[in-house]
């Protein structure tokens, strides 16, 4: 039976390929320069604010009490990931182990609203057409032009992606359907491993893995909001299907 949100976890019963459990960890990143600024960020790599550290401290500091200890990382490339799984796991003592590091893990990209302020695309646009590019499963914001001073396409990360990869625009659908190819591949085997496994990532991203878990509809993941730097722990059967069905809040490590 999977432990109550707060309460510590047996990670004895949790290990080993037979095990009845896997537990996975999801933390969004805490906030970042960008966050504070309101800006929409997606791709472009921007780091913790003092707040987002402290963000990241309380998320390992949660984890440590409730006994729960990950044994292998998986973030984005982006810096406001990494640096939060540093900072989860360094309070946690734990900032040896294994970091694995995917594109497929980075934020929904925002096309053309890269760097802009969403209350002055707003005014400008109207709060329901914002509100569409923000939180519909599937309408993008318009794609952004080559030559955007916040284009990602000649990063030296992405240098070895196959052409149409990095994208110009993303809306959530887009998202899951990249992200899911490195659950496959690259979390569900470590978990199946018997590996408890934290995974550090982003607002959109992890919507799309919750909407996997969850089994949530497409309109229902559109209301969803994660926040930052709060555990999110899933308890998973051996077919990596969870154990107890419940609202997402109530799996928070709060």
């Amino acid at each position: 039976m999977a432990s109550a949100p707060g309460e510590p976890v047996d990670q004895h019963a949790s290990r080993g390929p037979g095990a009845l459990t896997h537990t996975l960890v999801l933390v969004r990143h805490g906030q970042s320069a960008w966050n504070l600024e309101n800006r929409f960020t997606g791709w472009w790599d921007v780091g913790l604010t003092d707040e987002g550290q402290a963000e990241a401290c309380a998320a390992g500091a949660a984890l440590a009490s409730a006994g729960i200890e990950p044994d292998v990382v998986h973030t984005s490339l982006l810096r406001r990931a990494i640096q939060t799984a540093n900072t989860t796991l360094d309070v946690m003592g734990r900032g040896w182990l294994p970091v694995r590091r995917h594109w497929r893990l980075n934020e929904r990209h925002y096309g053309a609203l890269t760097g802009l302020n969403k209350s002055e695309m707003a005014t400008r646009h109207g709060a329901d057409q914002v509100h569409l590019w923000r939180r519909s499963y599937d309408v993008p914001p318009p794609p952004m032009p080559a030559g955007h001073e916040f284009d990602v396409a000649g990063d030296p990360r992405y240098a070895g992606l196959a052409a149409g990869d990095v994208p110009r625009t993303e809306c959530l659908a887009d998202v899951v359907k990249r992200l899911l190819p490195y659950w496959y591949d690259g979390i569900a085997p470590d978990l199946q491993s018997g590996h408890t496994v934290l995974v550090a990532a982003h607002g959109n991203s992890l919507r799309a893995l919750v909407k996997h878990l969850d089994g949530i509809g497409d309109a229902e993941i559109a209301e969803l909001n994660i926040p930052t730097g709060v555990p999110l722990v899933y308890e998973l059967g051996a077919d990596l299907k969870v154990t107890t069905v419940c609202s997402v809040e109530d799996r928070y490590l709060r």
